[in-house]
């Protein structure tokens, strides 16, 4: 992490207990370093033991990301962050549209059969991630689930909780692959507008659809992360964890980037 990114991260961070008069004593490590341990495994893939000495003991490491994990702490972090990439963007801090879909990926054999299956579709054996993204391509929320499960079950729960989370969402972009009585279902009980982008029947091969196109640049941001190519956590909630992450880094490299100069 530059020490521009450093300064962006520093104050969003959340409040350690003990320098809140709640007790405990103070971490041996910094945070910058871990963190910056944090984004080495996620962006390369390594295994947690495979931990380079640079950094703090992975055990520490791990525990402050299993913290994290377990407290909503990483998605704290990261709805803060988000807030802070729409303003500089010049758009209110919460949203007011998004777009929703599932990405299946092979999963590792540590994975158990419990939370992992087939998706007939894409013929995938593993895990899916199903999200919903702003319209600047930034995550509103992630569930991840076996590759068998349907995608209108799944999109019930996530976008309640996304609904519940962000009150100014109205309006959320699907595909075919949500269409029945969701639509009716998310105009009753959320008042959120599920609009379906569909292809024409004419049209052959790749074409960009309208909104559609956005959470997919999400997923390949996603790929480019090594740790997430394939699904290895044992527990789903390691893995929304880690995509979690993956976005993090990105918006602090978005808000360390000095902004164009208009002359």
């Amino acid at each position: 992490m530059t020490d521009a990114e450093w300064t962006v991260v520093r104050p969003l961070l959340p409040v350690p207990g003990w320098m809140r008069g709640r007790g405990g004593q103070p971490e041996a490590y910094c945070h910058r370093q871990i963190l910056d341990a944090i984004g080495y495994l996620v962006d390369n893939g390594i295994k947690w033991r495979a931990m380079p000495a640079d950094f703090p003991p992975w055990d520490r490491v791990y525990a402050f990301f299993r913290r994290w994990r377990d407290h909503a702490l990483i998605r704290e972090f990261h709805d803060r962050l988000r807030g802070q990439v729409r303003e500089k963007a010049g758009r209110d801090a919460e949203p007011s549209a998004g777009v929703i879909d599932s990405q299946s990926v092979k999963a590792d054999a540590v994975v158990g059969a419990d939370s992992r299956g087939f998706d007939g579709g894409k013929l995938v054996n593993g895990r899916k991630r199903h999200v919903v993204v702003d319209t600047l391509g930034l995550l509103l929320g992630v569930m991840v689930t076996s590759a068998d499960v349907g995608d209108r079950a799944v999109a019930q729960v996530l976008l309640a909780r996304v609904a519940g989370a962000h009150h100014r969402l109205e309006l959320v972009w699907a595909d075919g692959g949500y269409t029945g009585s969701l639509v009716e279902h998310c105009l009753a009980t959320f008042a959120l507008v599920l609009a379906i982008v569909k292809r024409s029947d004419g049209q052959k091969g790749f074409v960009v659809l309208p909104k559609r196109w956005i959470v997919e640049r999400c997923f390949a941001h996603l790929m480019q992360s090594r740790r997430l190519v394939r699904d290895v956590e044992r527990r789903t909630s390691s893995a929304e964890a880690m995509v979690y992450w993956s976005m993090t880094l990105l918006m602090i490299r978005r808000l360390a980037r000095p902004r164009p100069s208009r002359a």
